[in-house]
């Protein structure tokens, strides 16, 4: 179960870098199609007609496939929303 906990605070981490991308000027021409396709996939109609599958995906298939398409981001994305992220934990609060 903790393993559980720390694959969606990974998540949590994942969709905020996601988030980021998907603003920065520089992202990749295949980021909002693969965004669109993860969105559609959490909710495919499978999650309602087979409840354990949906479980399943939701919690464990979801954040891995979310955590597969930030590791293909490039570097300096990652890294300009590691330093936003350091400068928004130095001022106390977060950027609206």
């Amino acid at each position: 179960m903790l393993r559980l906990f720390r694959l969606w605070r990974l998540g949590a981490d994942d969709l905020r870098l996601l988030w980021f991308a998907l603003r920065h000027p520089a992202r990749p021409v295949w980021l909002l199609p693969a965004a669109a396709l993860l969105v559609l996939y959490a909710i495919e109609p499978l999650n309602f007609a087979l409840p354990f599958f949906g479980i399943v995906d939701e919690f464990v298939i979801l954040p891995l496939l979310l955590h597969l398409v930030v590791r293909f981001l490039p570097v300096e994305i990652r890294s300009a929303a590691g330093a936003e992220a350091a400068l928004a934990s130095r001022r106390g609060g977060h950027r609206q």
